[in-house]
């Protein structure tokens, strides 16, 4: 989990991309690798990635933003989310910011904005790292997933969502529920207009085509926990092998849907390995 000693590392403030503010923790200094986070109740980029952020800062620029409508990015006047809001608003994230070459790491939700960020920016993003990616063609809602998406807040949805997520449930500490009922309260209002059942067309709206798929032109990692229940490895890691050019596929064993928390020095081993390639 995120100590206070990780989180005070972050460096935090508001970037207005297209009329909107984003917020965006930053830290380290180097080639930029963008982090985007999943679509959990409660996430957020600082709640995702502190942890990794603070493993890579030595060699890397990180930049983790709250995506739309999660932590203190509101959504945009007249949308509710979706892939197309949010790859747009990773690219003018990374504009604003005047990266024009950087790595994209997404987890879950942000696995499928990444790769269709690196399909729309070909010539900016240099590498994709998906982590227990959505975005797979024809890839079911599992159970699981509908379940988190449709957590209540409180600490009572946030206990039954964290064990969702974890192989491992002594993660699934006091501390952290505390935590993540907290972010979800914070951000309940936003998070009620999106992904509202039926939740299958929120799987659809995040859906990559394999005309998109082929537009990537990066070299793409894919991680994947082999006992993940939200995004299972059968219908979410695999399929993309068929439709990525530049790929290769890394499962952790005894993990599921959060390799970073689960497993922090197997997954900080495999970004630093891929993005120094």
């Amino acid at each position: 989990m995120t100590t206070t000693a990780d989180a005070a590392v972050l460096e935090h403030r508001s970037v207005e991309v297209a009329g909107s503010l984003v917020h965006v923790a930053e830290t380290g200094t180097g080639p930029a690798v963008l982090l985007l986070h999943g679509s959990g109740p409660g996430t957020t980029g600082a709640g995702a990635w502190t942890t990794t952020a603070v493993a890579l800062a030595s060699s890397h620029r990180i930049v983790a933003p709250d995506q739309a409508g999660f932590g203190r990015t509101p959504l945009p006047d007249g949308t509710t989310g979706g892939l197309r809001v949010w790859t747009e608003q990773a690219a003018g994230l990374m504009d604003a910011l005047a990266e024009t070459s950087y790595a994209v790491v997404g987890h879950s939700m942000g696995g499928a904005v990444a790769l269709a960020l690196a399909a729309a920016r070909p010539r900016q993003v240099t590498r994709v790292i998906a982590v227990a990616t959505m975005g797979a063609p024809d890839a079911p809602l599992s159970s699981d997933l509908n379940a988190v998406w449709a957590a209540a807040p409180g600490e009572a949805g946030a206990r039954d969502m964290l064990g969702r997520l974890v192989l491992d449930q002594s993660l699934v500490t006091d501390e952290a529920v505390q935590a993540r009922a907290d972010a979800m309260r914070a951000g309940a209002e936003a998070f009620a207009t999106m992904f509202p059942a039926p939740r299958t067309r929120w799987v659809d709206d995040l859906t990559l085509s394999a005309a998109t798929l082929g537009a990537v032109r990066a070299p793409v990692l894919l991680v994947h926990g082999a006992q993940d229940r939200l995004t299972p490895l059968c219908t979410a890691a695999l399929p993309m092998l068929d439709h990525l050019s530049d790929v290769r596929l890394h499962v952790l064993g005894r993990c599921g849907h959060a390799p970073p928390l689960e497993q922090p020095p197997a997954f900080q081993e495999l970004l630093r390995g891929f993005l120094a390639l």
